[in-house]
């Protein structure tokens, strides 16, 4: 394995690969730095995939009540993998970016040619440090409740198709945040939903509408 490509950094020492369901994957990477886990939905060499990263504390639900879930059993009915990573360091900016991108070369050994990047929080930094760094592999991202913070590279990413969802009563990151990143960016559309807060359980279903048609557009599965 090449060093120099995420994988290839995390210093793999063994991997699990067990499937829970007909349709999802859990893997576990033992690392030198410590454990990253991923689910996987849907087809194993599907061409287009969404990257889905959580915030500052890791998970793998996403907000809006498990939205993450949501997305995977939604796109893997459209042939659209879902990779959910659980960090080996939350919070850690380099590390977490480094576990993605390492998500996103899984993705891409399988078959995946179009990649959507998807980060909640301080997720949506990694979201935009990670599509910066793939480069054509990833014509789209999507942030949720985002930082501003860590997205000084957003310019990389001006020529990619950028949502960013905000709530207008976020108690934690205010909707600024997105309008900044948006700016770096030069591009980008925001949607704010104004009585939403931080984990827009407020906007769930507005999400499970939106968010689906979306990326599949954006990975050309519309």
């Amino acid at each position: 394995m090449d060093g120099t490509t995420p994988l290839g950094q995390l210093g793999i020492l063994a991997v699990q690969d067990v499937a829970i369901t007909p349709t999802m994957r859990h893997l576990e990477l033992f690392t030198r730095s410590g454990l990253l886990t991923v689910l996987w939905h849907g087809p194993r060499d599907a061409d287009a995939a969404l990257i889905a990263c959580g915030g500052a504390m890791g998970g793998l639900l996403g907000p809006a009540n498990g939205l993450y879930q949501f997305l995977g059993d939604v796109l893997g009915e459209r042939g659209i993998a879902t990779l959910r990573v659980s960090y080996r360091r939350p919070n850690d900016l380099d590390s977490c970016v480094l576990d993605a991108g390492a998500a996103g070369e899984m993705a891409a050994a399988e078959g995946a040619t179009s990649l959507v990047v998807m980060g909640h929080s301080f997720g949506g930094a990694v979201a935009v440090n990670v599509a910066a760094h793939l480069g054509p592999l990833a014509p789209g991202v999507v942030t949720l409740s985002t930082q501003s913070a860590g997205c000084e590279i957003a310019p990389a990413i001006a020529d990619r198709e950028l949502l960013l969802v905000h709530g207008g009563r976020d108690e934690i990151l205010p909707v600024w945040a997105s309008e900044v990143v948006k700016e770096i960016a030069g591009t980008g559309e925001l949607v704010v939903y104004p009585t939403a807060g931080h984990l827009l359980l407020e906007c769930a279903d507005e999400l499970r509408e939106l968010l689906p048609g979306w990326i599949a557009r954006v990975l050309g599965r519309d």
